[in-house]
This record gives C-alpha cells, structure tokens and sequence, in this order.
C-alpha cells in the first residue's frame, strides 16, 4: 500500500505496555482510520484499474459496484471476495478488504474458503475460482451451484424429461 502499517502483533504489544490507553491511542499508526472506499481508490491506483475494468473483472453490476466506491453501500461477503478478485488482490489485500467490508476473512478450516483462499494465491480470476468452487461441490460466488447439497466432486445431472408412453 501507499503507507506501510504496523503488524498487528506490534501494536498489540505497544497497547499493552502502555501505561494508559490514551497514551497509546496519542501514537502516530496505532489505529486505522482507513474506510472501505479509500481502501478501494488505494488499490485502483496502486493496481493501475478503472472501475469499469473492476466491473467487468468482478462479475458485478455496475451500479453495485459504484455504490460500494463511493461508499453508500456495504458489499456482503460474496460480492466482496469478487470485487478482491475483479481488482486482482493478493490475500493479504482480500483479507483486509473483507475486513474492511465489516464481513469475516476467509479461514482455512472452512472448506469453501479454503478453495478460495487456494485460487487467490495462484491467480485465478472470478469465473475461474467459480469454476473451482463448482467441480468441488461448493456454492458458487454467483449463487448459481450446485444444485444439490454434498455433490462434491461431480456436477448435478438435468435429467431429461422422459417420452410419454
């Protein structure tokens, strides 16, 4: 990013051996006033994209996309991870934003997340880590599979309607 923050670790540390909260709170870095639109713009810049370029790549409507940067709506979980992915974050970039986004990151012990954190780090793109999350049997970032809860491994087959007799 533009500035570079201290490690969460760090801070944890500084916090508790302050003597009171307010000296630590009085130090320069020691909260994070950043919102989710300037997170946003941060990354646009830094990652050289117009929105236009970020609706496409997410998948999402333009318009949600437009209220998000500017503020006026929160996207959920879903829509944030594929906005991260429209954008091309690293999962460092994808956790914050989720952060930011006031939704929870992604954890490896879920399984889901897990094939999604697996596809951010090898840089797959949104229609791509749908594509995985689907062969695997998971809810699609889309909301468009699988049909059938526990189909792992196989997609759910249409069966066609059978002649009259």
């Amino acid at each position: 990013m533009a500035s570079k923050e201290r490690l969460t670790e760090d801070l944890l540390a500084r916090l508790l051996a302050a003597p009171n909260v307010e000296s630590y709170l009085g130090e320069p870095d020691s909260t994070l006033n950043r919102d989710l639109p300037h997170y946003l713009r941060e990354l646009l810049d830094e990652k050289g994209m117009k929105r236009a370029e970020v609706v496409r790549a997410s998948g999402l409507n333009g318009t949600v996309v437009y209220d998000i940067f500017a503020g006026k709506s929160r996207p959920g979980r879903d829509h944030a991870i594929m906005l991260a992915l429209g954008m091309r974050c690293t999962l460092r970039e994808t956790q914050r934003l989720l952060r930011l986004s006031g939704v929870s990151e992604l954890w490896p012990k879920v399984r889901r997340d897990a094939i999604i954190i697996w596809c951010i780090d090898h840089g797959f793109d949104r229609s791509a880590t749908d594509d995985e999350l689907w062969s695997l049997g998971e809810q699609t970032l889309f909301h468009t599979g699988p049909l059938r809860a526990g189909q792992a491994g196989s997609h759910p087959v249409r069966q066609s309607p059978s002649p009259a007799q």
